[in-house]
């Protein structure tokens, strides 16, 4: 026997992934009920339907802007979407805080995803593991197996949308933009970003106060 979806389970389902009332309703009888096979349902549904946004053209959105507790790490990132409408939902600003927070969070990421990645970084990467001593006296087929499998975890690494999502760590960023993308119905794009780490890049000099005290003495 079929258990009986009530309005509350619709609403409660609507809440958890905001699909539309109807998906939710279809989604619930489908799984007779139960609210995690349903989410999974909708999950899965919505990452379909966001893959066939992906191609469409996304210049609206907005740059958001993070910074840590302690004012040492600053984050600025451009998130896109198709309209100004979508731009001003509050799902997508939060979309943008937490991808911020994800930036800050990262220290390794250098790159929004692998497509951004200069040929000449890959190369640098592919002939650093390949020169790696574990790897002198294997065969040549050997060492290029073993050195793509460990470029596939440096890349991974180094690319957001690879990272996994430190509030859900069920998902990747990658399909946290999709979801968002099947929520809101638009292409979601995460165009660029730029960290800030106070004092990085700059030369330090240690400061020998007592030396120089001891110093200025002598010379008097």
């Amino acid at each position: 026997m079929l258990k009986k979806i009530s309005a509350e389970n619709i609403r409660d389902l609507r809440s958890k992934t905001g699909a539309g009332m109807t998906d939710c309703k279809k989604a619930l009888e489908a799984s007779g009920g139960q609210i995690d096979i349903a989410i999974e349902t909708l999950r899965k549904k919505g990452l379909a339907s966001a893959d066939k946004k992906l191609s469409r053209v996304a210049t609206e959105g907005l740059v958001e802007s993070y910074v840590h507790a302690g004012s040492r790490i600053g984050v600025l990132v451009e998130l896109n979407c198709e309209t100004d409408f979508v731009a001003r939902r509050q799902e997508f600003h939060q979309l943008a805080k937490d991808i911020a927070m994800q930036i800050a969070a990262c220290h390794s990421v250098l790159y929004v995803s692998r497509d951004n990645m200069p040929c000449e970084v890959i190369s640098y990467e592919k002939n650093l593991e390949l020169q790696k001593e574990d790897l002198i006296n294997k065969s040549t087929q050997m060492r290029e197996k073993i050195a793509l499998g460990r470029l596939e975890k440096r890349f991974k690494e180094l690319c957001l949308l690879d990272q996994v999502f430190i509030k859900n760590t069920e998902i990747t960023i990658e399909e946290l933009v999709k979801q968002h993308i099947a929520l809101l119905g638009e292409n979601i794009k995460i165009r660029r970003f730029q960290r800030f780490i106070l004092g990085e890049g700059l030369d330090i000099k240690n400061s020998d106060f007592v030396g120089e005290v001891s110093n200025m003495i002598q010379v008097n």
